[in-house]
């Protein structure tokens, strides 16, 4: 395929179907759009949908930052069935009759998994290890077992909470930190309880300031056009802290110089007098007073 050099750099929201990967999302934009450079955000297993924060040309060397937000999701656990990839795709590994527990014990149990905790995160990732993608080495038929990380749930209520057929469905609300596994919470709720558990549906309504409002019309329709991605600079001012520049601030910025000047925040949008996005600062550990470039966009 061929790449437009007219197709411009900016970011999609895109809503992501059931049943497909982040991947094949980027690979539709790519044909779509004409262009060979384009990423994703934070993925979305195939399981799950909602928000996949897409980035094309330029805008590609936003994505690791745009991924740092916070997020919200609308979920359904399942309690009294575990599986190997702690959600509704993996082999069912134990059963366990949760009759016995009350709606106040799976309040309490998803309490203990609010605040700043220490998560392990699901096997079935796709963390690193040794180079090898976690899911990799489980496929292969390796234990894996993964190092916790401090992660931050702000958000873990049930909306509803339903007893059949020898399980307990519960629909959840989350907001999480980047790096959270709603899997895991799931599949921690359920050991907490004695009886297991998984997800059996996950949506993400939100990243950072991007929701489902944003989202583009259907790029899988059979008629789907081209969609109008925002601009680098919209979704920067979306995201970060912005200092608008002068034309010598502007220069200085477009050769990745050191400025003398203190940025407000760890990321923040350098912004030219003619709206465009330049670049993101930080502040200076080496040069008190200054800040230095994190990436040069321009």
């Amino acid at each position: 395929m061929k790449t437009n050099l007219g197709v411009p750099s900016g970011v999609l929201i895109v809503d992501k179907p059931v049943g497909l990967t982040s991947h094949q999302v980027v690979g539709r934009v790519r044909r779509l759009m004409g262009t060979r450079k384009v990423g994703h955000a934070g993925t979305l297993d195939p399981m799950a949908t909602g928000v996949l924060v897409i980035g094309m040309n330029r805008a590609t060397r936003l994505l690791g930052h745009l991924s740092l937000h916070d997020k919200d999701y609308t979920a359904t656990m399942r309690l009294g069935v575990s599986t190997v990839t702690d959600d509704a795709e993996g082999d069912v590994t134990a059963v366990t009759d949760p009759s016995g527990i009350a709606d106040e014990d799976i309040r309490a149990a998803m309490a203990r998994q609010t605040g700043t905790i220490q998560q392990v995160p699901t096997a079935v990732s796709a963390i690193k290890i040794n180079g090898q993608r976690a899911y990799a080495k489980v496929r292969a038929g390796e234990d894996v077992v993964l190092q916790p990380r401090a992660v931050t749930v702000s958000r873990f209520e049930p909306t509803d909470i339903r007893r059949h057929d020898e399980v307990i469905d519960v629909d959840v609300k989350v907001t999480c930190s980047s790096g959270t596994y709603v899997r895991a919470l799931a599949r921690d709720v359920g050991a907490d309880l004695g009886v297991g558990g998984h997800l059996t549906s996950l949506r993400r309504t939100r990243v950072g300031p991007f929701d489902l409002t944003m989202a583009c019309a259907d790029i899988f329709a059979d008629d789907a056009a081209p969609p109008t991605p925002m601009t680098m600079a919209e979704a920067a001012r979306m995201s970060f802290p912005v200092v608008e520049t002068t034309e010598d601030q502007e220069a200085a910025i477009r050769v990745g110089r050191r400025l003398d000047l203190i940025v407000p925040a760890e990321v923040t949008a350098m912004v030219a007098s003619n709206g465009e996005l330049l670049a993101l600062y930080r502040p200076d550990d080496e040069k008190k007073g200054h800040s230095r470039a994190i990436c040069v966009l321009v």
